[in-house]
């Protein structure tokens, strides 16, 4: 660490020396792997656990073994080089996106993998897009240099020509490819790594010095910084250069800004190039008193500031994730900004209004835990007895209001029928979905209110599949699932007025309410908006409960839709007149008329219906480019890109219609025998062509 933490005090050292870091990537581009190593070369572990053997530690669900993905992120905490890590190794696949999103939450800094074969991938750019919404800094690893077809410079042209708003460059130079990948140039320090045996990643030789062609990239490193650093750009101009530690230090500030991405090579499963990335992890990415605090408001909605990272200042902590094990108990996830949590604590929950009581405090290491009496500001770790504390919530001192911005939701695109196989099971049923639900917010459950028939919702088919298994091995339910429907939504294609009256004598009371809103379609993705007309705001009876009744009537009657009950999104009602009858009115009265007003208005506001729309892409050899494209189309698929990646693969981007693509991963094996490689995440609702 630098002479300015050496002299800091030591609680602050502490926590300058805490990395928060995630692995990030598209599924199997080996982020379970380099966990793995991770753990191993730190003496967390001493066996490396194999993905493809079922002997990962991080994927510690059976599930996950079983299929060989991570289905659910994991939290383990090591030590390397005097820096306290606590890596979130998160899924890859697309139904799991929200795992990604909570992590993100939490996370001061990010490894992005990268297959070197292919280069950035559909679901890689999808969670780089999500770092870049929490501005969380990263590394970049090409991974799998071992591998035939790997090729280090076409992935750092890869990441540039997705990712031009970073500045992006290797900070590494590989010696060799495929099985000829024996070590690496370290540019930044004019080092040359040479990898001594395949079976350790702590064994490799290092000799001072660059090779001419070492150089030359160290020289396009300085170029590239020189857009983003002061110090770069001034070595530049003065044709100077810049020392191991200089730019090292300038590395550092680049990607601190969040403008630059440092790129090193490896193979993982190989155990090459690991220890130089957690060097980097340390060296490069931010400690807690790096970045920003979180944006928090008060119990008016009023911004405040959270206080900055010290034991010793007032609690405040997020619940990013709730998880269900031993035996189903209840473990609470936190990130925890300032201040320190001990067993027996009472602690409030600010976005509840509840108190609550910490039984436990577990670091983590996947699914094995250490208990602590005591742990503060910058650590992640879990807590046991906290009974309500959902997926977001915050958590203060007691009677402290602050509450810091929610973990984004994610609506669910598909859903499914599900009963129990027997009748009696039912409410064991009911509670088994319940637990799930609390422990994964993009997981909903309920009863159709048509059919009578239990539907669980989800991202996609595998998630709903994972919580069926789920139900059987974890909760010892035999159900049975039906085929998977798409869910709907509906909008607004035109602006529209409507009223709604309230009239009614109840036990010869009068009750009244009348209210008017006007309705009008938002831009795709938006969501509902309530807003107030001026002449709206200025009744004096707009206020308070009569107000929340208003929003809420609004809300309830989006819930249902007008033309076949789907939610109505991307739309704003704003409520432009309501009448107050003196010795009748009543606040429940207006949620019922602004409720009628709304399905009036949206009546006659042009209502269509949305389908989820998918983005897709077909990664194929080229001679079956005709076949690919006729299937797509016959789907009603729209072709956005064809690319070629090397001299006989094409890239097939494209859209389409969710409800159309059932099916569509067999059809592909068929078509192209077995070649082809296809991936599906959602975009958007929008009217299908």
């Amino acid at each position: 660490m630098s002479g300015e933490a050496t002299r800091e005090a030591a609680p602050a050292r502490r926590i300058r020396a805490i990395r928060n870091i995630g692995i990030m990537a598209h599924i199997d581009a080996g982020k379970t792997t380099l966990s793995e190593r991770f753990l191993f070369a730190a003496g967390r572990t001493h066996k490396m656990g194999e993905v493809h053997d079922g002997l990962a530690v991080m994927d510690w669900m059976d599930l996950e073994r079983e299929r060989g993905i991570t289905i659910t992120s994991a939290v383990s905490t090591f030590d390397w080089a005097g820096h306290e890590i606590h890596l979130i190794d998160t899924p890859g696949h697309v139904d799991f996106t929200v795992e990604v999103e909570r992590s993100l939450r939490v996370l001061d800094g990010a490894v992005v993998v990268f297959d070197a074969v292919n280069g950035v991938e559909p679901q890689s750019e999808t969670v780089w897009r999500q770092a870049d919404r929490y501005r969380v800094p990263r590394v970049a690893l090409a991974n799998k240099m071992d591998r035939v077809g790997a090729d280090f410079e076409e992935t750092l042209r890869s990441m540039r020509r997705h990712f031009p708003d970073h500045r992006s460059a290797a900070v590494q130079r590989p010696l060799g490819v495929g099985s000829e990948f024996s070590g690496l140039e370290d540019l930044v320090t004019r080092r040359t790594i040479t990898f001594a045996d395949d079976d350790d990643p702590r064994a490799f030789v290092v000799t001072p010095g660059l090779s001419p062609a070492g150089e030359d990239a160290r020289r396009e490193l300085l170029e590239t910084l020189a857009d983003v650093d002061d110090a770069a750009a001034t070595a530049l101009l003065e044709d100077a250069d810049l020392d191991p530690a200089a730019m090292s230090a300038a590395v550092r500030r680049g990607t601190l800004s969040g403008r630059f991405v440092a790129l090193l090579c490896g193979s993982a499963l190989r155990n090459k190039g690991v220890p130089q990335v957690l060097d980097a992890v340390c060296e490069w990415l931010p400690s807690p008193l790096d970045v920003p605090a979180p944006h928090g408001v008060d119990p008016a909605g009023v911004d405040v500031e959270v206080p900055p990272p010290s034991d010793e200042a007032p609690l405040v902590a997020l619940a990013f994730k709730v998880s269900l094990l031993d035996e189903l108990r209840r473990f609470v996830f936190l990130r925890v900004y300032s201040g320190r949590i001990a067993e027996g604590d009472e602690i409030w929950n600010a976005s509840q209004g509840k108190k609550e009581r910490v039984s436990r405090i577990l670091l983590m290491h996947a699914s094995q835990k250490r208990r602590m009496p005591m742990l503060g500001a910058g650590q992640i770790f879990a807590v046991m007895g906290l009974k309500d504390t959902k997926t977001g919530d915050t958590l203060t001192r007691p009677g402290h209001g602050l509450v810091l911005e929610r973990i984004s939701a994610y609506e669910p695109v598909i859903s499914a029928a599900i009963e129990a196989r027997n009748l009696s099971d039912r409410e064991l049923l009911l509670e088994a979905l319940a637990r799930i639900a609390d422990e994964d917010p993009s997981f909903r459950f309920g009863e159709n209110p048509d059919t009578g028939q239990l539907l669980i919702s989800g991202m996609g088919e595998l998630h709903l599949e994972i919580v069926a298994e789920r139900l059987k091995r974890e909760f010892r339910l035999e159900v049975r699932t039906g085929e998977p429907q798409v869910l709907l939504r509906e909008t607004l294609t035109a602006e529209a007025r409507g009223e709604g009256r309230f009239e009614r004598s109840f036990e010869d009371e009068e009750v009244f309410g009348q209210a008017s809103v006007a309705v009008a379609p938002l831009p795709r993705g938006t969501g509902f908006r309530f807003t107030l007309s001026p002449e709206a705001r200025a009744l004096p009876f707009v206020r308070g409960e009569t107000l929340e009744m208003a929003a809420a009537g609004a809300r309830e009657a989006a819930e249902t839709g007008v033309l076949e009950g789907h939610p109505l999104q991307d739309v704003e009602v704003t409520l432009t007149g309501a009448t107050w009858r003196e010795g009748a009115s009543r606040p429940f009265a207006y949620k019922i008329a602004v409720a009628d007003a709304v399905r009036d208005a949206a009546t006659r506001a042009g209502p269509v219906i949305l389908q989820p729309i998918m983005r897709t892409e077909v990664v194929l050899p080229s001679e079956y480019l005709g076949e690919v494209l006729g299937s797509l189309d016959r789907r009603r698929g729209s072709v956005l890109d064809v690319s070629d990646r090397g001299s006989a693969v094409k890239v097939v981007e494209g859209e389409a219609p969710l409800r159309r693509m059932f099916g569509y991963a067999t059809e592909l094996r068929s078509l192209t025998q077995g070649r082809a490689v296809f991936t599906m995440r959602f975009d958007r609702f929008d009217q299908a062509a």
